[in-house]
């Protein structure tokens, strides 16, 4: 009977810790604020959200010998920072209006997850009218930042923290590293070299509100928002 029941009390802890390992906390900025005793991150004020599922072979660009795809993002106007973070799996997390692509939408019961590695790129792009799939092809992408592993983010259903998230402060005094209007990506891949396949949500914030921001799993969709 005691051996029966450590069984069942393994299994609803294994149970509970994967209910618990999709709840997402409020996405926090860099910006920290004291309330009593503790320290906490003020939350972004602006957040947009992205539902999608990643399939092997799909992928829009090779770097470094691991596949790369691309979701891309229009900033109407300048921005003292931008925060950027992945989930994979979705499996039961809830995410209020969040933009649900017809791939998600065809493989949302899917239990394929991946280990998500994320960056967040500026291209040379500053005008709507430059933002055309050829004008994206040959313009010039510079990495700001990127991420791995980030333990402020849920565990994935392997108990191991591999989902990512990011936060860019403006450079103001830099043209290329500044965070004004334009034409940006996220890039997502997993770590190790290999297949990327399962459901993700990708979320981009900012501690100020930025209406007219739009957000695209291709330029062709992302045109279409502007």
């Amino acid at each position: 009977m005691k051996i029966k029941l450590t069984v069942l009390s393994v299994f609803a802890f294994c149970s509970m810790f994967n209910a618990e390992a999709q709840k997402l906390k409020k996405f926090g900025s860099s910006i920290e604020k004291k309330i009593g005793p503790k320290t906490i991150k003020v939350p972004y004020t602006d957040v947009i959200s992205y539902l999608g599922y990643a399939t092997p072979g799909n992928e829009d660009n090779i770097v470094d010998d691991k596949k790369f795809y691309y979701i891309y993002l229009w900033v109407p106007a300048v921005a003292p920072e931008l925060g950027v973070r992945m989930l994979s799996p979705v499996a039961k997390t809830k995410i209020k209006d969040a933009i649900s692509s017809s791939e998600y939408e065809a493989n949302a019961s899917s239990s394929d997850y991946f280990d998500t590695y994320i960056t967040l790129e500026r291209s040379s792009i500053f005008t709507k009218e430059g933002v055309t799939v050829d004008g994206a092809k040959n313009a010039t992408w510079t990495t700001l930042a990127s991420n791995d592993d980030s333990s402020e983010m849920p565990a994935q259903p392997s108990g191991s923290s591999y989902n990512s998230l990011l936060r860019y402060k403006s450079e103001v005094g830099s043209p290329t590293k500044a965070l004004t209007a334009g034409l940006y990506r996220i890039g997502f891949t997993t770590y190790k070299r290999g297949e990327v396949k399962g459901t993700f949500l990708a979320e981009v914030a900012a501690p100020v509100k930025l209406p007219g921001v739009v957000m695209a799993k291709t330029i062709e969709e992302l045109k279409k928002g502007l």
